[in-house]
């Protein structure tokens, strides 16, 4: 489908990332008045496949863009923002204070695994006579991106360019997480833009509740969670207490990986309190991560940010993010000390997905104990060796070796970060007479196609899931689709295709809504293929009956 001409008065939202999926967080915005800016910029992750887009063309130019706003510090909202300042943006990054405090260590860690990355596969190139691997940016990169943030407190309104006011309010995710309310003149009348950015969970630990939006013209709201509810946290923190005992009596070592930032303080948040309660074993635990531990040390930095159930814990003379077991092994020598030593332990070490960082010399000494426990306690995208995990493999491949999965895996969902299902359509709900058009991201297609349909259900409100590189035209109550054009990316990539697959399978359950009792015994595929033979016919059967 060709590109519709642009109208003289509208304000154009392409999808650059997160549509596809659950990473690499990009948003173009334009108005009529000549603005172009960025609302997060996003590292893609979750295997070769998503990884190979953060090296494909932006879809803009980065030296025309003067504004990016960051939503928060995960690196699949921030990722790639140094390849974005070395491909030629030169403008102001805003994010909330301690947003950029988190980008500083994170963005420098990231550019340091990618020149790591980069120096290892260009090491071996080199043996079979191959090119050299070139990073996706640098350390030097990073370090030229972090001299381009601006710190910017919530509950503000500021104009940030020509025509284009913002607004951070608190998101509820990980310390200085925000939604972002953006108003937009487009020479005629103004347009709210609301973008969710992670929505925590009610009652989140450390951080406070996500802010309740009333206004909006259109809604972009993460669907992390959109087709699924949490356990109830008290049973998760018993079932966390579960695994450590498990492997206790067993002499074995619980494995927690987690994210460094958020996920870990909240892993050691609960500890402290088994401590204080009496019901930890005397046994040391590990934060094997030079890069939580300083994301820790910012934790506590910025105390006044934290809820008031974090802040009693201190009036009463704890430290809520401490415990006497607790061992900091930020050296290399010091982590692999931890496998050297026999005996139970808890070791938290990143990343949250297994896929790179300390956690998978762990994994290799102690996946194929069976007396160990394994917690995962994230989201693990597809692809990623954590997912493989969840998903019940024998064996995974660490290190270039198949390990078995012997050791018992617990999931415990409560303590995602992000909100689950009833969390979101709560956050919704508050919009409610204003009625936005609401756009679900950030979720893997089946999760958002769920979501879509509780939102429908539930408030009546008209839902349109963008496909990846897709632009949406928006007016006041109004809004155009773009079909991505091919100068953006040559070749489709997977997710791309597979949100067409889902949104064509979406097509086919409407019509078989409209005429259950013809499609009363067909039921969909799980193979891509089969799913793709199921479409093909039936799109073959109404086009004989059209005739």
């Amino acid at each position: 489908m060709g590109r519709l001409s642009r109208p003289k008065r509208m304000i154009r939202v392409t999808c650059l990332g997160a549509c596809g999926g659950v990473t690499g967080s990009n948003y173009l915005v334009e108005t009529s008045r000549g603005v172009k800016m960025l609302v997060d910029c996003g590292l893609f992750q979750g295997g070769k496949d998503a990884e190979r887009q953060n090296w494909e063309p932006w879809g803009f130019n980065p030296g025309e863009i003067k504004t990016l706003v960051l939503t928060h510090a995960h690196i699949d909202h921030c990722g790639r923002v140094p390849k974005l300042v070395a491909d030629g943006f030169s403008g102001t990054i805003l994010a909330t204070p301690p947003t950029v405090e988190l980008c500083r260590i994170l963005l420098l860690d990231s550019a340091h695994i990618q020149e790591n990355n980069a120096g290892w596969q260009t090491r071996r190139n080199r043996r079979s006579g191959r090119k050299e691997v070139q990073p996706l940016y640098t350390i030097r990169d990073a370090e030229e991106s972090l001299s381009r943030f601006s710190a910017m407190e919530r509950d503000q309104i500021r104009e940030v360019e020509p025509g284009v006011k913002m607004r951070f309010r608190n998101a509820g995710h990980i310390l200085g997480s925000s939604i972002l309310e953006l108003w937009l003149d487009d020479g005629e009348q103004e347009v709210k833009v609301v973008f969710s950015g992670d929505l925590g969970k009610d009652d989140q630990l450390i951080v406070r509740d996500a802010h309740e939006v009333y206004e909006a013209d259109y809604v972009f709201v993460e669907s992390t969670y959109g087709d699924r509810l949490h356990r109830s946290f008290p049973d998760s923190k018993n079932e966390l207490l579960e695994a450590i005992l498990h492997a206790y009596e067993n002499g074995e070592k619980t494995m927690i990986p987690s994210f460094a930032v958020e996920r870990t303080q909240e892993i050691i948040y609960v500890l402290s309190e088994f401590h204080r309660e009496g019901k930890l074993p005397d046994i040391p635990i590990y934060l094997d991560s030079p890069l939580a531990i300083k994301a820790t040390e910012i934790f506590r930095k910025n105390r006044k940010y934290w809820d008031e159930e974090a802040q009693e814990i201190i009036r009463q003379g704890h430290d809520p993010l401490d415990l006497p077991n607790l061992k900091f092994t930020p050296d290399t020598a010091q982590s692999i000390a931890i496998n050297e030593k026999s005996g139970p332990a808890i070791v938290i070490a990143g990343n949250g997905m297994c896929t790179a960082g300390r956690i998978k010399h762990h994994l290799k000494h102690n996946l194929w104990r069976p007396g160990a426990s394994l917690v995962i306690v994230g989201f693990q995208a597809q692809g990623t060796t954590g997912r493989r995990i969840v998903e019940g493999a024998r064996t995974v491949k660490i290190f270039q070796e198949d390990v078995a999965v012997q050791a018992k895996v617990y999931t415990i969902g409560g303590f995602s970060a992000h909100g689950d299902q009833a969390d979101l359509l709560e956050w919704i709900g508050h919009f409610g007479e204003s009625r936005p058009r609401v756009f679900p991201v950030h979720g893997e297609a089946g999760a958002k196609m769920v979501f879509a349909e509780k939102i429908r259900e539930k408030f009546g409100l008209e839902v349109h899931i963008p496909r990846l590189r897709e632009s949406l035209l928006l007016k006041p109550r109004e809004v155009k689709v773009e079909s991505p054009g091919v100068e953006l990316s040559d070749v489709p990539t997977p997710d791309t295709l597979h949100n067409l697959l889902v949104e064509m399978e979406n097509t086919i359950r409407s019509i078989k809504r409209q005429a259950p009792e013809r499609f009363k015994d067909v039921k969909d595929g799980d193979h891509d293929l089969e799913r793709l033979q199921f479409i093909q016919e039936e799109l073959a059967g109404i086009a004989r009956d059209r005739k």
